[in-house]
């Protein structure tokens, strides 16, 4: 007979029924069917030994390969297959051991038709099973009836509580994998967040340093506007080469804000004065943001010499208490002066980096006294 095949239409794209569809078999799979074997086989070799240990000790003649091909064939293959099937059926169908009430059918059903037919295979074998009248058939059950309750319930219980301890350990493997997505994507985020807060401040950086030059160039001294611009390139480099770094020591911030210091003096001239204290050779060892103490220097020229006709007084001072570095920046507030407009953005993004840095750097800003005052605290590699 010829087949002629179906035409394929949309209608004929369904899934395959649940019960149909048979999985293709996996290495899980296949040590676990081996597993079963090596289990089963062991034990009949033992149930086998005993037996023969038994009959050596009434004088009965026997030998022990025969007893092992009967103790396999009559016990172990069913329990074999029982096993198999158990293997096989509960990954497929968990809801047959969701519940306990779903344990306590299943386990029914199985006495119900396993257990009659493991019976029956045994009669089979021994050659019981010519029966010639009801006392005949009467003397089989209860032959039968004292065969296999042990054995199939503790196969029963053993594969049941294998499969609940593979489902607790794909459950924590799954929280784990969970765990170390969610981790992998925090991560992410906050690369992506440094990488936006960079974005804005090396634009901000090098608008501020332009407007330096600018205002040379308006003041009309060229000479000084190029050397100006000399400087200038100086920090850019400075500036790019750090913005593909996640840290940088203090001593490599002071050098940048001395040369920064030193760019911004050709426009203030004797007016910009900075007193730098506490700066020792451990600045060499202690890491920050790059370009974290910068802003701090530009933000106290904005609040100060920008506010007023007079000289500045900004003092930087560098301390240790309790396991921290502090960063101190402060620059006097004068009453009368009107404040400088800004948009604040140098301190919130240093604010910023400094959090995610490390969970104990911070930046606290306020006034005391007459001085306003940025504090940065700097966990120490020791502490």
């Amino acid at each position: 007979m010829t087949s002629h095949p179906i035409p394929v239409t949309s209608t004929h794209l369904r899934p395959n029924p649940p019960l149909l569809y048979s999985p293709p078999m996996t290495s899980r799979h296949l040590r676990s069917l081996a597993t079963i074997l090596l289990a089963w086989s062991a034990i009949s070799a033992l149930g086998a030994l005993q037996t023969y240990s038994d009959n050596l000790r009434v004088g009965v003649d026997s030998h022990y390969l025969p007893l092992l091909a009967n103790w396999f064939l009559e016990y172990a293959l069913p329990l074999i297959v029982l096993s198999v099937i158990l293997t096989l059926a509960l990954p497929r169908w968990p809801v047959l051991v969701a519940r306990p009430r779903n344990v306590v059918l299943l386990f029914v059903g199985l006495v119900l038709l396993f257990q009659p037919a493991q019976w029956l295979w045994i009669a089979w074998l021994r050659g019981y099973l010519d029966i010639a009248s009801l006392a005949d058939l009467r003397r089989l059950l209860m032959k039968m009836l004292l065969v296999g309750w042990f054995t199939t319930t503790g196969t029963f219980a053993a594969l049941l509580a294998v499969h609940y301890w593979r489902q607790a350990r794909e459950r924590e493997l799954a929280v784990q994998r969970s765990q170390t997505d969610m981790a992998n994507l925090r991560l992410a985020l906050e690369e992506q967040r440094m990488l936006a807060l960079r974005a804005q401040l090396e634009p901000h950086f090098l608008f501020n340093a332009l407007n330096a030059i600018s205002a040379l160039v308006r003041a009309g001294d060229t000479r000084v506007a190029l050397g100006g611009i000399g400087r200038l390139s100086a920090l850019l480099r400075y500036a790019l080469a750090a913005s593909s770094s996640q840290t940088a020591t203090l001593a490599d911030e002071l050098q940048f804000v001395r040369d920064y210091l030193d760019l911004q003096r050709l426009r203030y001239g004797a007016r910009l004065q900075v007193r730098i204290t506490g700066a020792d050779d451990s600045l060499h060892g202690i890491d920050c943001p790059p370009l974290s103490l910068q802003p701090l220097i530009e933000n106290a020229l904005r609040h100060d010499l920008d506010c007023h006709d007079g000289p500045g007084d900004i003092r930087l001072h560098f301390s240790r208490e309790d396991g921290h570095m502090l960063v101190t920046v402060a620059n006097p507030v004068p009453a009368l002066a009107s404040p400088n407009p800004g948009a604040g953005l140098g301190l919130a993004n240093t604010r910023d980096r400094l959090r995610r840095m490390h969970p104990a750097a911070s930046l606290r800003t306020g006034i005391h006294g007459r001085d306003f005052v940025a504090e940065v605290r700097l966990p120490l590699a020791e502490a």
